[in-house]
């Protein structure tokens, strides 16, 4: 699973990246206001450009509620989104120290190597196509992430209890919350709410009823639906769903 983005105005594009799982999107900011960004369960390497401005190189660490898409208009941004659970061993920091964070990159990595990337993405004709390039060289000198928390997605998406998922992972409870916070940036609860409201958000685009909605994404039912709506976007389910 690897949900989209909310957004609701700015010339706003995606693709898949040249790295297994992640997504290269761009945009550019409007006059008008923006949606704020929701909870997904992902982690975002992002490239921002001001007009008449330098870049700046910085991550968006996996939220627990929406967050604020400010910028000045005009800005562009080139990011690459990582499939839930793989950031972390991209990028060398715990998903948990960067849960609700805009960080600099420069706080997380050398200056010099920061500034390096920079440059590089400066001086590109097309600094999204060169930030995909840049991540998937990355990813392939750095460890794997653990496959046993990447087949925690799966099973939490489907439904499974996180102590089944545990269970099936050959984990105890409390080891697989320790890296669960380490690898998504919280507990497998939480991360399963998160990947339940992506799901009730594919399932919207089909253009089913919200009560069918619910049943099908595993709420209990539509009411339970509206409040993790209301909990984890700010929004009303009807105003989620028509986005």
């Amino acid at each position: 699973m690897h949900p989209q983005r909310l957004v609701a105005s700015g010339r706003y594009r995606e693709r898949p990246a040249r790295l297994a799982g992640a997504v290269l999107w761009t945009r550019t900011m409007p006059v008008t206001p923006v949606r704020p960004v929701l909870p997904d369960g992902c982690m975002d390497l992002i490239w921002a450009r001001p007009p008449d401005a330098p870049g700046r190189l910085f991550v968006a660490g996996p939220d627990t509620g929406p967050h604020p898409a400010d910028a000045d208009p005009g800005t562009r941004y080139a990011a690459v989104r990582f499939a839930p659970g793989t950031a972390p061993a991209l990028l060398g920091v715990a998903a948990h120290e960067l849960r609700d964070r805009r960080a600099d990159l420069a706080d997380l990595w050398p200056a010099a190597r920061v500034r390096a990337l920079a440059g590089h993405l400066e001086a590109a004709h097309a600094p999204a196509r060169a930030l995909d390039v840049w991540a998937a060289r990355h990813a392939a000198a750095r460890p794997a992430p653990d496959r046993r928390l990447l087949h925690l997605v799966p099973l939490l998406a489907a439904g499974t209890s996180v102590a089944d998922a545990a269970a099936t992972l050959g984990l105890g409870p409390r080891r697989l919350h320790q890296l669960s916070r380490e690898t998504f940036g919280y507990g497998p609860k939480t991360l399963a709410r998160i990947l339940r409201l992506a799901r009730a958000r594919e399932l919207a685009a089909t253009g089913l009823p919200t009560a069918e909605i619910a049943h099908r994404a595993g709420y209990a039912d539509q009411p339970h639906l509206s409040r993790e709506v209301r909990a984890l976007t700010g929004l009303t389910a009807g105003a989620l769903l028509r986005g």
